[in-house]
């Protein structure tokens, strides 16, 4: 794959902080990625995710379906959200890229924004949406904007339907990773890394499919029950961040370090939180059969190598992830309606195939899960760009 088509820093002029902006390629002249807000954010962790979004949209492309991928893309703000000056800044860079997101860069939320965030700070950095840039390709623009605001309005069990779809993607993904392995659910432990909105969804699906979550992590520590833990109760005591209330745990719910969420018997592990989460150091505690990378980039490549080299399966970002950017474009393109029980339907189809068939190639290869979906997006681009066209 080539050099992005764009890459861009900026420096804000109020606090001296630093933004970015990936445009990795653009299919029928748009692209898309989300904006993440950490601190620490560099330019070359931006890329990356551009490069990787460039492959999520790649990996569910169907010729049969209405949406058709766009480019890969990724917007970063080197600040902590919490940070007290961090909305105006977030409105200071949407208002410095705002002739890119009208034009070309479809956005959202990720690390460290919630898209209702990313709303109401575009909205002051005078955008019309933070996905513009793609309403010109809809066959009825006023349609397509009443079924996602629609859709962004179910809620299950009081939570919206946009914050479940992605934890069904990657329970799915875990899912249909035991199946192929003849590893029956029940008994099956799962650790998690990150309780916010990925990682929170992740283990409320696979609890409801009867596997037990043994741990959970966020920034106060590991929280560890090798009996299991009550998801739903530690989910209702979260804050806006991810963060558990300890006080709704329980006698057997043991308080660990942070990092010990790696080195639980279980056998699943899923980094929902940040990227680099896993290097060559750490790594070694992993005794756990499978590493689903809910979050973006959490293991390095050079961790990868030395787990894989022991046993260890690492289900990448780009294919486990992908459900929740699929999702957006599903329902705006009218592959969908504004119903939960279809958007969970279509996901777990969606994602089982591309499981499936990334396990079939690496096995078919002899190589790793992530080389086998970098290979079918080999595959694919070629299609995209003779059918669609695209600058890099």
């Amino acid at each position: 794959m080539t050099a992005p088509l764009m890459s861009l820093t900026w420096t804000d002029h109020v606090t001296g902080r630093r933004g970015f902006l990936v445009v990795d390629r653009l299919v029928r002249g748009v692209s898309s990625g989300g904006l993440r807000m950490r601190p620490g954010c560099t330019l070359d962790e931006v890329a990356g995710l551009a490069r990787g979004m460039t492959m999520k949209e790649a990996l569910h492309y169907d010729p049969a379906g209405r949406y058709i991928p766009l480019g890969g893309a990724k917007g970063g703000i080197d600040c902590d959200p919490q940070d007290p000056v961090s909305y105006g800044l977030l409105v200071r860079y949407l208002r410095a890229m705002r002739p890119y997101v009208e034009s070309f860069w479809t956005t959202g939320e990720d690390l460290g924004l919630s898209q209702d965030l990313v709303d109401r700070a575009a909205a002051e950095a005078g955008l019309v949406s933070s996905i513009q840039a793609v309403y010109p390709l809809l066959d009825d623009e006023a349609a397509a904007r009443r079924r996602l605001a629609d859709a962004f309005a179910v809620e299950v069990d009081g939570i919206g339907l946009d914050e479940l779809v992605g934890g069904c993607g990657v329970a799915e993904s875990v899912l249909a990773a035991l199946d192929r392995a003849g590893v029956p659910y029940a008994g099956t432990r799962v650790a998690v890394q990150g309780l916010g909105t990925m990682g929170g969804a992740t283990a409320r699906f696979l609890t409801r499919a009867g596997l037990t979550i043994v741990a959970v992590a966020d920034v106060k520590g590991t929280i560890a029950n090798p009996a299991g833990l009550d998801v739903d109760a530690l989910l209702a005591a979260r804050d806006a961040y991810g963060t558990v209330d300890r006080s709704v745990l329980r006698p057997g719910d043991r308080e660990l370090p942070g990092g010990d969420w790696l080195s639980v018997e279980a056998e699943v592990l899923v980094p929902a939180a940040v990227s680099y989460a896993v290097d060559t150091t750490n790594q070694g505690a992993v005794t756990a059969r499978w590493i689903v990378e809910a979050a973006n980039m959490p293991v390095l490549p050079e961790a990868e190598e030395l787990l894989s080299a022991r046993g260890v399966v690492v289900l990448p970002d780009v294919v486990v992830n992908s459900g929740t950017n699929a999702w957006w474009w599903w329902t705006l393109f009218g592959d969908i309606g504004a119903d939960a029980d279809e958007a969970f339907a279509h996901t777990r189809r969606s994602m089982r195939a591309l499981i499936g068939l990334m396990l079939a190639r690496a096995e078919a290869d002899g190589t790793t899960p992530r080389a086998a979906a970098h290979a079918i997006v080999a595959d694919r681009l070629p299609v995209i760009a003779e059918r669609f066209g695209w600058y890099r």
